[in-house]
């Protein structure tokens, strides 16, 4: 069974989602997520190494359906540019702490489903492995996509639906 955490089939679905980027400690990356006529989101910006950056992320706030409660995974239909990003959860509304990151990489123009275990979600703190147990599905309360792969340049993520599920 699948529950939907976002979708991105209106325009309206892109405003909870907020750009966090290396500009919170001196550096120049710079995202965003729109929605596109097409009917899905896109999470697209510019990665910049300079003044020692390198990562841009969105997040938003998501809160799991009590359905949800028991799923073993995130599903994120995604279309890719080719380049590596992390799916982000968090179980706080904090906007500081403890994150935890899973890796994927989308084939490059290809609309796909990628599954994320929540077992193999690893904690962070900051971008450094952190001393967290696991979290689960009736945990999450922020979601967010990052791209953080050491490679300056622009890049686009485009994402139909990110759901919980087996």
């Amino acid at each position: 069974m699948k529950h939907p955490l976002h979708r991105f089939d209106s325009p309206a679905a892109v405003i909870p989602w907020q750009a966090i980027d290396d500009r919170v400690m001196g550096g120049v990356s710079a995202s965003h997520m729109r929605h596109d006529p097409t009917g899905h989101g896109v999470f697209e910006g510019e990665v910049s190494l300079d003044n020692n950056g390198g990562f841009a992320s969105v997040r938003a706030p998501a809160v799991a359906p009590e359905a949800a409660a028991g799923a073993l995974a995130c599903l994120l239909e995604v279309r890719g540019d080719g380049r590596r990003y992390k799916f982000n959860l968090r179980s706080d509304d904090g906007f500081d702490g403890v994150t935890h990151q899973a890796a994927f990489q989308a084939p490059a123009g290809e609309w796909t489903v990628i599954r994320l275990p929540l077992a193999g979600f690893a904690a962070t703190w900051r971008g450094r492995p952190a001393s967290a147990g696991p979290i689960s599905a009736a945990q999450i309360r922020q979601v967010g996509l990052l791209i953080a792969d050491r490679q300056a340049g622009p890049f686009r993520l485009d994402v139909r639906e990110i759901a919980l599920g087996d």
